[in-house]
């Protein structure tokens, strides 16, 4: 039964459909490892895609080729842009998407390319020779040859689920853990951690009192994920709110120790911005309400996921939170909430391809990093098996910078700084997040799809288009100039702004708050542009323009120090000025230029400044 494969992705989650999806369309023969194949693009936790940063991760998945975004497009019930009355750099598209029909059209789209082959089943060893992954060992013993090999195991590694007393081997509710491949890791030496994280219960809709609740319903018209898609399906469900209340608080607050996560049972670390509630009562002890919106899991069932109300506590104790809420004093739970840790492997010890550094061909992505959330593991997943073709095509890798896309920032805080909790991608960890907004993500990196072969010529030739209408619309109002004269100076006091004094350009004036493109129809020298799309873009690059330019700036700056590239087997250890702790973190990482080396945490300018020294002594010595 043994056969080669160019590449093996094991693991169907959200990392693992993007990585094989991304093998197979650039030509490799590609085999896709799962337990079942019913639990392909499972949303164990929240079915939603999209959200702050999020978003912009989706819509850079698309841009380059991936499948999230059009599948989202597909499925999506509840659609909102979040942070709308803020500006473009942290507004963030965010769809409540229908849980089964995500994972029917996501195993849809797997079935039906070519060099895609699926396979139930556990994988339970690494086969390693030389320092090099040849393949993988099912259960039943069967070994498959890969050249590459790709881990998205989720939270299936070593997982172990916690309800009050109660611990079972599970990679979640209802399916077997892998502990074997677990082992297999950690035989290998790589280094290891515990990390938990949980899921709230699933209520009967019919149960709950919606009257008593805070409707909310869908955004008007909204637009989809993907550049690719024509539509959103017309079906629409609203989202409610509550809250939890001092008898929920009391309820939790006295039997505390009922939970695995302050009994001792749990050792695995929680992630700080999506606490579970007993973490909530016991953090926030002066808060004692804590909101709760429950949304819709799909079109065709009862099921509502409560969010806010995560906790490990026993059955019985569940019960009697879900009831302390209002509406929900008669829901019926139709399952149970849990907590699960699992094993992760240290990102630090992965290469900016996302290949491992101590095992060649093989790539680690998504919750095996230590990362949380279906669209920081797809991210992950497209750029890991992105860089796993490269490397089996003898291609140059795939490697982004930080002034290009979230994703390079996802995977560059990973393997630089590594991670001590699940990690999470938030706006603020993009220091030039007003260049990589969701709005822009095609016009970005629409080239990088092409390059790779997973945008299409006519996909790429839309975003041309549309980048040269954005281009040549800026450039016309730069070229239109107005005057202080009586005329223009009514026009603006007609829109609401003050007269000018000295002539301007129409981009100028598009810089004013309050003034959009279309006010300037009154001038002349305007056209029309029917693309609203176009039409934002223009806006938003005339409003940030200076903040736009001082980021700019810093990119060319961030670029001359990763010009200064770092010998790989530099000996920091024998460099003077460096602390021991700088020391150990630069062999563990292994910064492969100034720019990298600068954001490990804990480095100085004089560090930085004696690994110039020597460097530069290094190329003398080199040179004489």
């Amino acid at each position: 039964m043994s056969r080669a494969y160019d590449v093996i992705v094991v693991g169907g989650g959200h990392a693992g459909c993007e990585a094989a999806l991304a093998a197979a369309r650039m030509g490799c023969e590609t085999l896709l490892f799962n337990i079942t194949l019913d639990s392909i693009a499972v949303m164990p936790c929240n079915p939603a895609i999209g959200g702050l940063a999020k978003s912009q991760i989706v819509k850079e998945i698309d841009a380059l080729g991936g499948e999230m975004a059009r599948i989202a497009d597909q499925t999506a019930l509840h659609c909102r842009i979040l942070n709308a009355s803020k500006g473009p750099a942290v507004q963030a598209t965010r769809f409540q998407c229908d849980k089964q029909l995500y994972r029917l059209a996501m195993k849809s789209v797997l079935e039906k390319v070519a060099h895609l082959h699926l396979r139930q089943g556990l994988v339970e060893k690494l086969v390693v020779e030389g320092g090099r992954v040849t393949g993988v060992v099912d259960q039943p013993g069967v070994f498959y040859a890969a050249k590459a090999v790709v881990l998205t195991t989720g939270t299936f590694l070593g997982g172990l689920v916690h309800i009050g007393e109660v611990r079972y081997q599970a990679g979640r509710a209802g399916e077997p853990g892998a502990w074997e491949l677990s082992s297999c890791l950690k035989n290998l030496g790589f280094e290891m951690g515990r990390m938990k994280t949980g899921t709230p219960p699933r209520l009967r809709a019919s149960t709950i009192d919606f009257s008593r609740l805070v409707r909310q319903d869908s955004d008007p018209n909204p637009e989809p994920f993907s550049f690719r898609s024509r539509g959103l399906r017309q079906e629409r469900l609203p989202s409610f709110f509550t809250a939890t209340t001092e008898e929920t608080y009391r309820l939790i607050h006295d039997n505390i120790l009922l939970s695995p996560l302050y009994s001792g049972a749990i050792t695995g670390v929680s992630a700080r911005y999506c606490p579970s509630l007993e973490d909530k009562v016991m953090h926030f002890e002066g808060k004692r309400s804590h909101p709760v919106v429950l949304e819709h899991e799909g079109l065709d069932t009862e099921e509502i996921y409560a969010k806010g109300l995560g906790n490990s506590l026993p059955p019985e104790f569940q019960e009697y939170i879900v009831h302390s809420v209002p509406g929900l004093e008669d829901a019926e739970i139709m399952r149970l909430a849990y907590a699960i840790e699992y094993d992760f492997v240290q990102p630090t010890q992965l290469k900016l391809t996302l290949e491992t550094k101590k095992v060649s061909g093989l790539y680690l992505a998504g919750q095996i990093n230590g990362t949380s959330g279906y669209e920081e593991a797809a991210g992950q997943g497209f750029w890991a098996g992105v860089n796993a073709a490269l490397a089996v095509q003898n291609r140059d890798p795939f490697i982004l910078d930080r002034s290009e896309a979230y994703l390079a920032v996802m995977v560059d805080e990973l393997v630089t700084r590594g991670v001590d909790e699940p990690f999470r991608m938030f706006p603020s960890r993009a220091e030039y997040r007003l260049l990589l907004r969701e709005d822009n993500a095609t016009i970005r990196l629409g080239a990088k799809g092409h390059e790779l072969g997973l945008i299409t010529d006519d996909e790429y030739d839309l975003i041309r288009d549309r980048a040269n209408r954005i281009s040549g619309g800026i450039k016309r109002l730069s070229s239109v100039r107005v005057f202080p004269v009586e005329e223009t100076n009514a026009i603006l006091a007609g829109l609401n702004t003050a007269p000018i004094k000295n002539p301007v350009s129409l981009f100028d004036l598009l810089k004013r708050d309050g003034i959009s493109y279309d006010d300037l129809s009154r001038f002349p020298g305007w056209e029309e542009i029917p693309d609203g799309f176009v039409k934002r873009e223009i806006e938003i690059e005339a409003k940030y323009d200076g903040y736009i330019q001082r980021q700019q700036q810093s990119v060319k700056k961030m670029k001359e120090l990763k010009g200064i590239k770092i010998p790989q087997d530099l000996d920091y250890s024998s460099i003077p000025g460096l602390s021991n702790e700088l020391k150990a973190k630069l062999a563990r990482v292994t910064p492969t230029d100034i720019a990298q080396a600068e954001r490990i945490s804990g480095m100085t300018e004089a560090a930085i400044t004696a690994i110039l020294i020597a460097i530069k002594k290094r190329e003398l010595e080199t040179a004489a």
